[in-house]
């Protein structure tokens, strides 16, 4: 079979500061800036791949109640409702990139017992990020 991951989905709570982190600051290109009722997906991806990232209002379902929202909000700000593993090719000059700026950092650079090398950050909606040394 041939089966590729087309799309994933991050939640955001700022479009511009996720632009600033994802275009400006981990180099991907913005592929689609829709708007629609005073919201804004982001879709976003390395140059080169055909895998994206949008990153969508929390809140857009109609469907998702108040106490849903509150929970989503509070999963958030943890850092745990979602999550993304990246690869870098250089991962100590990334995370340096990262840590010069305001990036909230959850773990350096480290030799996993499991046999990767990865750190750890949080982009501005508070979704955790695993970046891994690739080959």
């Amino acid at each position: 079979m041939d089966v590729t991951i087309q799309h994933c989905f991050l939640p955001h709570t700022d479009p511009e500061a996720s632009l600033a982190f994802y275009r400006d600051l981990l180099g991907f290109e913005v592929r689609q800036d829709v708007g629609y009722e005073g919201m804004r997906w982001l879709t976003v991806g390395p140059t080169g791949s055909t895998t994206s990232i949008v990153l969508n209002p929390p809140f857009a379902d109609p469907n998702i109640s108040e106490d849903e929202q509150r929970t989503i909000s509070e999963m958030m700000a943890k850092g745990t409702y979602a999550s993304l593993v990246l690869g870098s090719k250089d991962l100590d000059a990334l995370f340096e990139r990262l840590q010069a700026t305001d990036t909230e950092i959850v773990q350096e650079p480290t030799d996993q017992p499991y046999g990767v090398r990865d750190c750890a950050v949080r982009d501005p909606a508070g979704n955790l990020l695993r970046i891994q040394q690739l080959a």
